[in-house]
């Protein structure tokens, strides 16, 4: 018999996917983790009680453990030197046979330097109406793979050298003559060299020979599989996790445009690389949250409040490509909004649940003042089938709101459990208050 278990984030991302990965296989004896979604601009961390601490890009946040695997699904998009990089990080870490312990769907998109070079183009080019782009060209990925289908660089297709330099031609072509003419520099200038040096790796042909030379290193190590191989390793006797990537918050229908992913995250997600394997099984699905709201980069974040910088984060700065990272006060209208995006749900795990006495207490929003509008504006609206236009007046009204806050404060554990069952009426099954997975303990 086959179990299966999925973590989906229920915010902007942050939310300790990375620890409960870890530790439900270590608890459940898991055998695989699959990745569903997203690319290399995921960031899970794992810390272990020696210290040890990988972020986790591409491969399965459950690395440490051994014997367990990683399965990159079809929609994940791949990005080989980075896999490449992160095999080097690990193997300084003591995890020397991850590669080994990958698996990748022939039908996953690659992710090019041409892809990675025009994303940070376009970026640069937004100022200060940035999206909040990771910089690793995930987005540009599939932006071009809905353009130009017949360009689409494929896993599979990295064993035949002739076709996928054919490919990458294309894709150069393209991106070289969308950016020949743009200034995709921020006006002050800030950006000029960095941007010149992207936008001369789109006029080199030779950066495609040597990009292929170096990911043939990466599928002679891991060989693409086909579908066949994937419904055998997802029917296996045992566990299996699915790792999501991102929070829901961030999905690419759901989310609040333009600050999102290109990418869906969601039980449906989940259960269609089932389907597609041919397999119909029940998923018990879970939700991951912090104890406070986070968010990494540009996009709308009612509760932020500069008090709680005091929370340390020793794995996420305010440097790099996504810019300052924000902490908020525990928001009931995001958090019922992110349920419904995420779809049905069995349970609840928390991380952080120490912020609560190091930041002296939480508050808890349960309404939004909006410019405008009359009243406090207590649930967000909801479309079953939102347009882009309809997601970024959603995300132009929540920029605008102010919090309501409940006049008493959470000042326990237990105060933030009554809360949040209230408004989820779901278990937490799973707390943690510490890095580790010796720190997660049940709730329930």
């Amino acid at each position: 018999m086959t179990r299966y278990v999925s973590l989906l984030g229920l915010g902007f991302g942050d939310c300790g996917k990375g620890l409960f990965t870890d530790h439900l296989c270590r608890t459940e004896g898991a055998h695989t983790v699959v990745r569903f979604n997203g690319g290399a601009q995921a960031g899970h961390n794992v810390v272990l009680p020696d210290g040890r601490h990988h972020t986790f890009s591409q491969f399965g946040a459950s690395s440490f453990v051994p014997g367990v695997e990683t399965l990159l699904a079809s929609p994940v998009i791949v990005h080989p030197s980075g896999l490449l990089a992160e095999h080097a990080a690990l193997c300084r870490a003591g995890v020397t046979d991850g590669l080994e312990r990958l698996h990748i769907d022939a039908r996953c998109r690659v992710t090019t330097p041409f892809h990675q070079a025009a994303g940070r183009l376009r970026e640069w080019a937004r100022g200060a109406q940035a999206h909040g782009s990771c910089g690793v060209g995930v987005g540009e990925t599939v932006r071009h793979a809905l353009e130009a289908p017949d360009e689409v660089l494929r896993y599979g297709d990295l064993t035949d050298p002739r076709t996928a330099l054919d490919k990458l031609a294309a894709i150069r072509r393209r991106l070289q003559r969308e950016f020949a003419d743009r200034a995709p520099f921020h006006a002050d200038g800030s950006h000029d060299a960095e941007a010149e040096r992207e936008r001369a790796l789109l006029d080199s042909p030779e950066v495609a020979q040597r990009w292929l030379a170096m990911s043939r290193t990466c599928i002679e190590r891991v060989p693409a599989i086909g579908l066949d191989a994937v419904a055998d390793r997802l029917a296996r006797p045992g566990c299996v996790v699915f790792e999501g990537a991102q929070g829901v918050l961030l999905d690419e229908t759901y989310g609040f445009h333009p600050h999102t992913t290109w990418s869906t995250i969601s039980t449906d997600a989940v259960e269609a690389v089932l389907r597609d394997a041919g397999i119909g099984a029940q998923v018990r699905h879970l939700g991951v949250l912090r104890s406070h709201l986070t968010r990494h980069g540009a996009g709308p974040l009612p509760t932020h409040d500069a008090a709680l910088d005091v929370l340390a984060e020793p794995h996420n700065g305010d440097a790099g490509w996504q810019g300052r990272f924000r902490r908020g006060h525990p928001d009931a209208l995001l958090l019922r909004y992110a349920l419904r995006a995420a779809g049905r749900l069995d349970g609840l795990l928390v991380s952080h649940l120490d912020a609560i006495d190091k930041a002296g207490g939480l508050r808890w929003c349960d309404g939004y003042d909006i410019d405008g509008e009359a009243g406090t504006v207590s649930d967000l609206p909801w479309l079953d089938a939102p347009g882009i236009a309809e997601q970024a007046a959603l995300t132009c009204r929540v920029a605008r709101a102010v919090p309501r806050y409940d006049a008493v404060p959470i000042r326990t554990t237990a105060d933030w459990l009554e809360r949040t069952a209230a408004v989820t009426q779901l278990p937490v099954l799973l707390g943690s208050s510490g890095p580790t997975s010796a720190d997660v303990r049940a709730m329930c």
